[in-house]
């Protein structure tokens, strides 16, 4: 059975910086790398709330992008 052992974590947090001509959200991100691989959701939502805080533009969404090996 294949397995997969995360190698990297990064936080992006998803900003709606406007509207375009058809009225359709202009969304921009800004990528956190290097986060701990151990990092719990509840951690990754405080650290990115408190990150929030610092933007005037509006959150759309907050992402835990993890990326993995698989091994046989």
């Amino acid at each position: 059975m294949a397995q997969a052992v995360v190698t990297s974590s990064k936080l992006r947090l998803v900003f709606q910086v406007g509207m375009d001509d058809e009225g359709k959200p202009i969304l921009k991100a800004k990528t956190l790398s290097n986060i701990q691989k151990s990092a719990t959701a509840d951690q990754l939502f405080q650290a990115a709330q408190a990150l929030i805080g610092l933007s005037n533009d509006t959150l759309s969404n907050i992402e835990r992008v993890d990326n993995a090996d698989l091994l046989a």
